[in-house]
This record gives structure tokens, C-alpha cells and sequence, in this order.
């Protein structure tokens, strides 16, 4: 499985001056770094969690349809819209599935996307990313749509960044986040097989 993002977010969950005001700076050279945490920090926080925060449009690509009837779950959540559905017929050939041909439903977490009442997944040639699914994925398109917490999470992971920015930890991992924003994220996390 792999996930392309296509059209990223428009904005960030937190301003350069929320940032600011958290990390205590009121120096005017700092802003290029501190956006640039920002969006480490929203990157980080989307990978940690296997969430989208700010709406932005994702292509996630499959081996093949999961069997005639099996239940396709969708990474990435929240799930605003399936935009298409491609594959490669068995001939190789471009083929965009009917919106009439599937159900999706975002009432779990994740969402879920089923045949139609007597419908069932065509067959694709055999090959690497055989289908291709295009959502729409995010709390919103607001920086008030995401949950508090992550955004606090995120605070808290943009902090760390400034106060240890420079410094090298031999022996930890680059992409390791402070234990509080764990704490402060946790109940976000969402559990999708990366076999699916």
C-alpha cells in the first residue's frame, strides 16, 4: 500500500504567531525555522496518528480489489468524499469505476467503501498499485475543525523542536516525539493494518 498526497492541506493547524506565542520567541529571524516546525510537526503528527488533519487530497493506491465482496478501508481519516476509483483491467487498460458500482461509509473510523447491492469488485491485472483511490481526507478546512488535543500535541512537539533545535542526540531516533505529546495524542491514534 502506499499513500500520495496530491493536493496538501492549505493552511496549517497553527499560525506562525500561535507557534510563537507558545515557544516564547519575539525575535523576527525566527520565522522561517518556526514554520518550517510547523509543518514538521503536522507531518510527524499525521504519520503518529495515520490521520489527515487539514483537508487535502490523497491517492491511495492497492495490489488489487479485496476479493468480490471484501471490504475496502480507507487510511487516512477522516474521510470527507471518494472522489474516483481507478484500476487497471485485466488487459491493462485505464478503467474508472462508477460511483454506482460502490458504497462508501464514513460512519467508522476508518471508513469503509463495500460493492453496491449486486455489485461485486471487478478484476484487475496482476501488478503493483492495480487500483487507485482518490479521497478527500480531513477534519476540515479550518484550523478550528481539528481536535484540540492534537493541535496542543502539536504545540507541544514544535516546542521541543525550538528548544533542541541543533542539538544532536546520539542514538535517538530522528523522528521520535516527546513522551507528553503520546500522552496528549493517543486516544487520535488509529489502528489500519498496513497490509490491507
Amino acid at each position: 500500500m502506499a499513500i500520495i498526497v496530491v493536493t496538501p492541506p492549505a493552511i496549517e493547524p497553527i499560525t506562525l504567531e500561535e507557534a510563537r506565542t507558545h515557544i516564547r520567541s519575539d525575535s523576527a529571524d525566527d520565522g522561517t525555522e518556526v514554520t518550517q516546525f510547523i509543518e514538521t510537526a503536522r507531518v510527524k503528527m499525521e504519520a503518529k496518528l495515520r490521520r489527515a488533519l487539514i483537508t487535502q487530497t490523497l491517492d491511495i493506491f492497492r495490489d488489487s480489489f479485496p476479493g468480490l465482496l471484501g471490504v475496502i478501508e480507507i487510511p487516512r481519516p477522516p474521510t470527507q468524499s471518494v472522489t474516483s476509483i481507478t484500476y487497471l483491467d485485466t488487459n491493462g487498460d485505464s478503467q474508472t469505476l462508477s460511483a454506482s458500482n460502490y458504497v462508501v461509509t464514513t460512519n467508522s473510523t476508518p471508513a469503509r467503501i463495500v460493492p453496491a447491492d449486486g455489485e461485486q469488485w471487478p478484476d484487475t491485472q496482476v501488478m503493483v498499485d492495480a487500483v487507485t483511490i482518490r479521497i478527500v481526507a480531513g477534519y476540515g478546512d479550518a484550523a478550528a475543525d481539528v481536535p484540540a488535543p492534537i493541535v496542543q500535541g502539536m504545540l507541544l512537539a514544535i516546542t521541543d523542536m525550538y528548544d533542541h533545535r541543533g542539538t544532536q542526540i546520539i542514538g535517538a531516533a530522528a523522528s521520535a516525539m516527546p513522551i507528553t505529546v503520546d500522552r496528549v495524542i493517543s486516544e487520535y491514534k488509529t489502528y489500519i493494518p498496513e497490509e490491507w
